[in-house]
């Protein structure tokens, strides 16, 4: 991202901002609890078994299942690697991270009244990564539709005195002021028209209608995303046990986001009649958020060695902010000459804040514990992720958004089955999960399916787990939400080393 940015602007109507859509949605409100080694060792299977400081941020009834206080860090080393597919041609990318993705601490108070049904309070509180945006890769492919197209579709319509610089005038005075004035659809238009893409179909300044000076034919694009950030929660907890088999749970958690991306188009044609035969299109986007969002849990002992579990998650009600910049440069053939047009205004574009609220989640589980031996545990959760919202649901475009969320997004299951096994102080892990796609088509973002292994040793007061897990999952890249909204085919293999030093407080 450009480090001169030295002008900021902000709108005054979120309807004329046209970013937030669908991908938003889902990427700022779809994640899963990353965790300590032996919770991903397990899948995540913890539902109804608790013991586990991960296990406390899914089912906050789990805190009251230790005896001992308790606390421990996660260190995850993650790796993704893709492979994408572009118009028959096939990039390959892998990127790496290390994070610190778990810790927290747990406080056991055994009530001493021993006429009192309440046998235990337990407090926690623990930070879990939710979600890794590290991403890096690129695609390259030969396609029959321009970056063109995204600047016509936006500039159809508009007035060219309203999407052009005035006499003199500076490209980030210019930038800035038709945002100010007119919104984000209007500073596109005026990106194709000063780079010379656009060509009015008459040069007055009530014109509405505009051509291209790239022809049609075949054009190679190349396609650049980078992005990183992680969205993640505290959760402040309190467990307590009454009786000799029944748990129970509340956690009231603390949201937080970043997420930074950064993508660039470049493309390049040899068309006959073409103007312009090279392109060069960046955009970058900041986002920071925070919320809030409470869980009720519960564990209940059938015997000694069968346990249920039941948890409910409230929706999360995220305020986010957002800002964004735009660079783009282009080659046009004037006579004998190749000249370079770059439009940089060096703007930042900062967005009002909007709030997005995800679906709740229920999750139902069961355990069997074999003594001192091992377990098997099982969970099942579900989500309706078309009842995601943008607010105020009173903003019209905010509305349309809802609804495209609601057409194109169904509720979602997901299945978890972990075991453990232990040998003196050894303990063999692993576990399986299976998400299903939150899309009606099943394409955009397809089923997620993995796996894990993982292996702790128990020094007494003190454990050290190491776990390596592994996801695939495929999804649709869709490059820009008009014009040129053709998609990038990416299959994602992650994988994650994860190790967790716990001790007894």
């Amino acid at each position: 991202m450009k480090k001169d940015i030295f002008l900021f602007i902000g709108f005054m109507s979120m309807i004329t901002i046209n970013a937030q859509d669908i991908n938003d949605a889902l990427r700022y409100s779809n994640g899963e609890i990353i965790g300590s080694a032996r919770y991903r060792a397990l899948s995540g299977a913890f539902g109804a078994l608790g013991g586990d400081l991960s296990a406390v941020s899914v089912n906050p009834a789990g805190s009251a299942i230790y005896n001992n206080s308790f606390a421990s860090v996660s260190l995850n080393i993650s790796d993704v690697d893709n492979e994408m597919g572009y118009f028959g041609q096939t990039n390959a990318s892998s990127d790496s991270d290390l994070s610190l993705n778990q810790g927290g601490g747990l406080f056991v108070f055994k009530n001493r009244n021993e006429n009192s049904q309440w046998r235990k309070f337990a407090f926690s509180v623990g930070f879990d990564n939710t979600k890794n945006y590290d991403d890096n890769w690129r695609s390259r492919g030969t396609n029959s539709t321009s970056i063109d197209q995204y600047f016509l579709n936006n500039a159809q319509g508009l007035r060219l005195d309203e999407i052009s610089a005035l006499p003199g005038e500076s490209s980030s005075s210019a930038y800035a002021g038709i945002g100010n004035a007119y919104g984000y659809v209007y500073q596109q238009a005026y990106l194709g028209y000063d780079s010379y893409i656009l060509e009015p179909v008459s040069d007055t300044d009530d014109n509405t209608l505009y051509t291209s000076n790239i022809a049609a034919g075949n054009f190679d694009q190349e396609y650049n995303y980078s992005a990183t950030g992680y969205n993640g929660k505290i959760a402040f907890n309190l467990g307590a046990q009454y009786g000799d088999d029944l748990y129970l749970g509340l956690n009231l958690n603390s949201h937080f986001l970043n997420y930074e991306r950064s993508t660039f188009l470049y493309e390049q044609n040899n068309n006959t009649g073409s103007v312009v035969n090279q392109v060069g299109f960046e955009n970058n986007i900041v986002t920071n958020g925070s919320g809030f969002s409470f869980q009720l849990g519960t564990i209940y002992k059938l015997s000694n060695s069968f346990r249920v579990g039941f948890t409910y998650d409230s929706p999360t009600w995220m305020t986010i902010t957002e800002e964004t910049s735009q660079y783009i440069e282009t080659i046009r053939v004037d006579g004998e000459e190749n000249i370079l047009q770059i439009v940089d205004p060096q703007i930042v574009n900062l967005f009002p804040d909007y709030n997005l609220q995800s679906p709740s989640k229920v999750t139902g589980s069961l355990a069997y514990i074999f003594g001192k031996q091992g377990v098997l545990s099982f969970d099942y959760s579900r989500r309706d992720f078309s009842k995601t919202k943008f607010k105020p649901k009173s903003d019209a475009y905010f509305r349309a958004q809802n609804d495209i969320i609601a057409n194109n997004l169904v509720a979602a299951a997901t299945y978890k089955l972990g075991g453990e096994f232990k040998v003196n102080q050894f303990s063999f892990r692993g576990g399986y999960r299976f998400e299903e796609s939150p899309y009606k088509n099943g394409k955009t973002v397809g089923d997620l399916e993995g796996y894990s292994f993982g292996l702790g040793y128990n020094f007494g007061n003190t454990k050290l787990d190491i776990t390596y897990d592994a996801f695939n999952q495929t999804r649709a890249h869709q490059l820009y939400n008009t014009g040129l909204t053709d998609a990038v085919a990416i299959d994602a293999n992650n994988s994650n080393i994860t190790l967790t030093l716990g001790f007894r407080l």
